[in-house]
């Protein structure tokens, strides 16, 4: 089977997240009669991004078209979150850009294109929202193409596809339609031949030894944690042997207890994966994003993950003020560190230390909303908090 991995990216409300609503609509990934059919944002299953109605973290889906599977990674659109994007612009061999038809592209248009020509990924250009009354899609094509030239990195990107959409309603075009009418038969077809086309299939190294980097981390009741990413060779069985790699040296070797891939928004366990698929792995009880994992013959790792710096700062301890203990079941200093560290695994974003003078730690974030989310996050835990 042929597999291809996409990473969706955009400015944020340009209509990422809706328009992988579509997608895993019109790939009857979900039968007639279950609710997701019904419903919109299906990917944002987190409470804070359904209320706020944004993304906050990137996720993976799969669906399958004729015979090919495609793997579609959402990203947050926020420069706060940017973090998240850093980390799972490596599990793809194409991105698709989404720019608003009205709005053009914006700052973090900028930003996440300039990731993804870094990371060397395929473009294709989806102008999105050509039904608003002031879309002016030529002009905005104008606008993207003005911003590839002074971000690619050689002429290879400036041979970009371009589709016009309305992803609200699931319908993509070759060519920009001369007026759009909301009732025509048309739907996603083009966009899913496009990727077809114009990325390259990743399942073809099945015969080297297993590697795989971790992008990444999951947590499952029964078999603990999970690490994802996109399987860079070979082939990897159930019980087989693995080893645990950073910076080439051997950190722990392991069994591969428990093998996922994902089918909608389900993970569905398996004997066996291949080289060029997005899995998750249970069996290493302590590890890191950034980290690779390898066959025990072969223990090299992969370039790790880089992420930028924080940029704003701010202090997190228990409360000490004489009403302490009332709202929150998480009080102490070291139930706060353990859950800043649980947090600091997954949150590449994020740096944590402890502050030399008190019980305080001092937590550094990419933004005043990243470290919004993670502090409404906490006291919906229980965390009682003085910050």
């Amino acid at each position: 089977m042929e597999i291809r991995n996409v990473v969706i990216i955009a400015h944020v409300d340009h209509g990422k997240t809706t328009l992988v609503d579509a997608i895993l609509k019109q790939t009857h990934t979900f039968r007639d009669n279950q609710k997701e059919m019904g419903e919109t944002l299906i990917m944002d299953s987190n409470d804070l991004e359904r209320e706020k109605g944004i993304t906050i973290l990137a996720k993976n889906t799969a669906v399958f078209y004729k015979d090919t599977k495609i793997n579609i990674v959402d990203t947050p659109g926020h420069a706060d979150f940017g973090g998240e994007v850093e980390r799972v612009i490596n599990m793809a061999s194409g991105a698709i850009l989404l720019v608003d038809a009205a709005e053009g592209p914006l700052p973090q248009t900028k930003f996440v294109l300039k990731k993804a020509i870094e990371a060397k990924l395929k473009l294709i250009l989806i102008i999105n929202k050509i039904d608003k009354k002031d879309a002016r899609p030529k002009e905005v094509l104008a606008q993207v193409e003005d911003l590839i030239l002074e971000l690619a990195l050689d002429e290879s990107f400036l041979h970009f596809k371009t589709l016009y959409a309305v992803g609200r309603d699931g319908k993509a075009f070759y060519e920009l339609p001369e007026k759009y009418d909301p009732e025509s038969k048309d739907n996603l077809v083009p966009l899913f031949e496009t990727i077809i086309s114009e990325i390259e299939n990743s399942a073809t190294d099945d015969d080297k030894p297993f590697q795989m980097l971790i992008s990444t981390l999951d947590y499952d009741n029964y078999v603990g944690k999970l690490c994802i990413g996109e399987v860079s060779q070979g082939i990897l069985k159930k019980d087989q042997p693995i080893v645990l790699v950073q910076d080439d040296k051997v950190i722990g070797q392991y069994r591969a207890q428990k093998l996922y891939t994902f089918e909608g928004l389900q993970k569905k366990e398996v004997n066996w994966v291949a080289s060029g698929d997005i899995v998750a792995i249970a069996g290493i009880p302590q590890l890191n994003i950034g980290q690779t994992i390898c066959d025990p013959s072969s223990p090299i790792s992969l370039p790790s993950i880089k992420v930028e710096d924080p940029t704003i700062k701010i202090t997190i301890g228990p409360n000490t003020s004489p009403l302490s203990g009332r709202e929150g079941k998480y009080c102490t200093s070291r139930q706060i560190k353990e859950r800043l560290e649980k947090e600091k695994q997954t949150n590449l974003g994020l740096k944590i230390e402890e502050d030399p003078e008190g019980v305080n730690y001092v937590v550094y974030g990419r933004g005043e909303l990243h470290l919004a989310i993670l502090i409404e996050t906490m006291r919906r835990e229980g965390y009682e908090l003085q910050v």
